[in-house]
């Protein structure tokens, strides 16, 4: 179709006499110098994001960097509201720094992006989340097996115009945005802490990375009769032994009135005006590409692969070192979309314990997310089964200690769907604006 290219887009643009500018005009596009890693442990360093972490909602370091003995490591460190694009890859995805990046090295493999006149900061960020944006950086960049896009192919590319009224729109939504987002990761911080001050102070001594013994009785006697031993981890036993000593008692998933379930096989297939599809990363992603689209069908499961509203929904598949047991609450986000089968549901039943609070006790990063990671099995690509899900210990608490964190938690995850609202209306309506731009004689 004529214009679907990223240089038939770009000539459009070009094509006018006035109305649009060089990107560089606008904003100030620039890179850090290449990284050489020092590793050191966590203790030692500060930790690191890789390009693809920092579209996480909740990243996790995997990597501590010696900065101080490093040459232009300073230099990735990010501000509140700097623009990030992706370099590799998948070049032109662009997402907002926010609080879960401060005081973190930032990979170089990401542009960074200023407006010069902070009223162009919300113009520049939206378009940059248009079609014809990631249409134009995917027609400039260069590279075979890995794709490369560098500050001067961005520098270069057109960009319409706006008048003052409208760039301060967008810039006051995009400061929303951030609020938003650093709101909910505010709140969720204040959870993880009131439920970890509940069940008293905690450090894991041993995470089994020098290996462990299992007595046989105990592994092939057990209820699970899985060889993986990642379920013997010595970790996940210290936090257990913790957890029962600290806490009020045990239950299950469906002991707290859940339903668990995954959907089940299905064939897909492409349609460009079908529903919205959404894979694992998707949903533990800020600034997600949406561009998977399928044929309604019923996507395995009553719900045609629908969620609702307080749902919780978990990774069961991936690497144990990724996305694998990560979990999330279902927002009005989800709304309409369809959602993986590689993705766990947890739905509430009358009466249930809080999905906020259960959602904490499965992702804490201490004492939650190490014992759902210790049922991945499988190595190429780990997974977890619903029926290893169903049986986890879920701590309990006093119930107003349980009401208290799933308030925070919940409100958490209200936050972020705001703020991921807000960001695809304001990508529809910068589209909207070049469209107008390209088609206006």
């Amino acid at each position: 179709m004529y214009l679907s290219s990223g240089f038939g887009i770009r000539t459009a643009i070009e094509s006018k006499s006035e109305g649009w500018a060089r990107f560089n005009k606008l904003a100030k596009v620039w890179m850090p110098s290449r990284l050489t890693g020092i590793v050191v442990s966590p203790e030692y360093g500060k930790p690191f994001l890789a390009a693809t972490q920092v579209f996480d909602a909740r990243p996790f370091p995997r990597k501590y960097l010696a900065v101080e003995l490093m040459t232009g490591a300073k230099q990735c460190f990010v501000n509140d509201g700097t623009i990030l694009v992706t370099r590799s890859g998948s070049v032109g995805h662009a997402t907002i720094s926010h609080a879960v990046h401060r005081n973190i090295v930032i990979s170089d493999d990401l542009l960074r992006v200023s407006a010069i006149e902070e009223k162009q900061a919300g113009w520049i960020y939206a378009f940059l989340h248009t079609p014809h944006s990631r249409a134009m950086c995917q027609g400039v960049h260069y590279g075979h097996m890995i794709k490369h896009l560098e500050p001067s192919h961005l520098d270069a590319l057109p960009i319409p115009t706006v008048d003052d009224g409208t760039a301060k729109n967008f810039t006051r939504r995009i400061e929303r945005i951030v609020a938003r987002r650093n709101e909910g990761y505010r709140l969720t911080l204040e959870a993880e802490e009131r439920f970890e001050k509940a069940l008293g102070p905690f450090k894991v001594r041993d995470w089994g990375e020098k290996g462990f013994v299992v007595k046989a009785s105990k592994a092939f006697l057990a209820r699970r009769l899985r060889l993986d031993a990642s379920v013997h981890n010595p970790a996940a036993a210290s936090i257990l032994r913790h957890l029962a000593k600290n806490g009020q008692g045990f239950t299950t998933i469906p002991g707290a009135g859940y339903d668990v379930w995954v959907p089940g096989r299905y064939k897909r297939i492409p349609a460009p005006d079908g529903v919205i599809y959404r894979d694992s990363a998707d949903l533990l992603e800020v600034s997600p590409d949406l561009n998977k689209r399928f044929a309604d069908c019923r996507f395995g499961d009553q719900f045609r692969g629908r969620v609702k509203s307080g749902w919780i929904l978990i990774a069961c598949s991936g690497q144990v070192y990724g996305i694998i047991g990560s979990a999330i609450l279902a927002t009005q986000a989800l709304d309409d979309q369809v959602v993986s089968n590689h993705v766990m549901r947890l739905a509430p039943k009358k009466g249930s314990v809080p999905a906020g609070y259960i959602l904490t006790a499965i992702s804490h990063p201490t004492l939650g997310r190490p014992l759902v990671k210790a049922l991945a099995f499988g190595s190429s690509i780990p997974e977890i089964d619903k029926s290893d899900l169903a049986g986890l210990q879920i701590v309990r608490l006093k119930t107003t200690e349980e009401i208290a964190i799933a308030e925070l938690a919940e409100a958490s995850a209200k936050a972020r769907a705001e703020a991921d609202v807000l960001e695809r209306e304001i990508a529809t309506d910068a589209a909207a604006i070049v469209d107008r731009f390209i088609a206006h004689v």
